[in-house]
């Protein structure tokens, strides 16, 4: 599905809707590069979240603005899920979208498919953005895509009306509540991304070999204070409980607009949405504790980013790159961040007011302190899918769970 962005407006119009909300170009093209011909029409395809696309519509039409007479542009929108980003592009990646938005996680793959290049101007990134995403941006301290937003993690949601400060640290208490209440605890266990918390802080390891593709291992670990054996009988309890829900972000919007979903550990995308529907009973703080061989475990968390990506292959690199420049900009971290509640990686628009005070963004930064970079090789996600699929369905394989730990640790360590 395509939607083309070409919209001019009078310019009165645009000095209007424009006025304080972006970031001009300190350095516009030469005249002698200038291009205004119908044959010199620059066609450069975006792709970005199908959350994104009022945003992306502005953000497009004031870079237009911005280069008006430079160029006689031709830019489509198409919507694209960040977390699949990299399969859709390396399906043809010669006629791929020529600027899109990606997770983190990504970047291995696609610089050594030579889907990137290092960035032009590493220094100036460096410079304007937090550490840890340009750290997440770049391939051995090489930059390969600009930082757009430093939230890409999660937290907890919590309706104030049901659950108090004290509550909120324990995971049993608040499935208890739940229970109670005939309401849910939502959390989706379909996606390993999601299930880390529950053996990150464990001494359990999982992380990319020096390859950078395949994996290590140990969540089916037998020695240590805390064996896989013992995370994964917490998983049974949990699962078991009446107050808890594994669903999918469809699911837990769902659950919170009828009112079923009550509490659940999500991501900051969707915080203008919850906080729509609980209003000042929106409550955001990070993850509780779970009871795991008999001691209380703080949940642990993947951080991740979003950045912004040129293909390589782009008939129009450097306009191209220059959008890309601008959707990254300050100014339209801002505008991200009021239009979809995102923070912001530029080290300016994340001190700004507004996203200092927000709820989610602050609970990010609490559950930073239990949160490690996403470095994993794509071998994890299946496994562990199958594995948490057996726990919720209350093991109709009959395999004793050491069994089932060894399995998936086997998939995911895989060649």
């Amino acid at each position: 599905m395509k939607r083309k962005i070409n919209i001019w407006f009078p310019a009165l119009v645009w000095a209007v809707l424009l006025s304080g909300c972006q970031e001009k170009s300190p350095n516009p093209l030469p005249e002698d590069q200038k291009q205004t011909s119908d044959s010199d029409t620059v066609n450069l395809t975006v792709w970005g979240a199908e959350e994104d696309e009022e945003l992306l519509r502005q953000v497009i039409e004031g870079f237009q603005e911005e280069y008006r007479g430079q160029a006689d542009f031709s830019i489509t929108y198409m919507p694209q899920s960040e977390s699949h980003c990299t399969d859709a592009l390396m399906e043809d990646l010669e006629n791929g979208a020529d600027v899109f938005a990606f997770a983190d996680d990504q970047l291995n793959t696609l610089v050594a498919a030579g889907a990137l290049e290092p960035v032009a101007d590493p220094e100036a990134v460096r410079k304007s953005n937090l550490t840890e995403a340009v750290l997440a941006a770049s391939v051995n301290d090489t930059l390969y895509a600009l930082p757009l937003t430093a939230d890409n993690g999660y937290f907890l949601y919590y309706n104030k009306q049901f659950f108090g400060e004290e509550d909120i640290k324990s995971l049993d208490r608040m499935l208890a509540i739940a229970a109670e209440q005939e309401k849910k605890f939502s959390m989706e266990w379909s996606s390993g991304w999601y299930v880390y918390s529950l053996f990150g802080n464990t001494g359990l390891t999982l992380g990319l070999n020096d390859d950078g593709i395949t994996n290590y291992c140990t969540w089916n670990g037998t020695d240590g204070a805390v064996k896989g054996t013992d995370v994964a009988k917490a998983m049974v309890d949990i699962a078991g409980n009446p107050g808890f829900i594994s669903t999918d972000d469809a699911g837990f919007l769902a659950g919170v607009r009828d009112g079923t979903i009550i509490a659940g550990v999500n991501g900051v995308w969707n915080s203008v949405a919850v906080e729509e529907v609980w209003g000042r009973n929106f409550g955001a703080a990070k993850l509780p504790s779970y009871t795991c061989a008999g001691k209380q475990i703080q949940m642990a968390s993947f951080s991740g980013y979003k950045l912004i990506g040129v293909n390589a292959y782009s008939a129009h690199g450097e306009w191209a790159a220059k959008l890309a420049e601008w959707i990254a900009n300050e100014d339209n971290q801002k505008l991200r961040f009021l239009l979809r509640g995102q923070g912001p990686s530029n080290i300016n628009a994340a001190a700004s007011d507004e996203v200092q005070s927000s709820p989610a963004i602050a609970a990010l930064l609490e559950q930073s302190e239990f949160s490690c970079l996403q470095r994993i090789g794509g071998n994890f996600w299946d496994p562990v899918a199958s594995f948490t699929a057996e726990i919720l369905a209350g093991n109709p394989s009959g395999k004793s769970l050491q069994e089932q730990l060894d399995t998936m640790v086997e998939g995911i360590t895989a060649p």
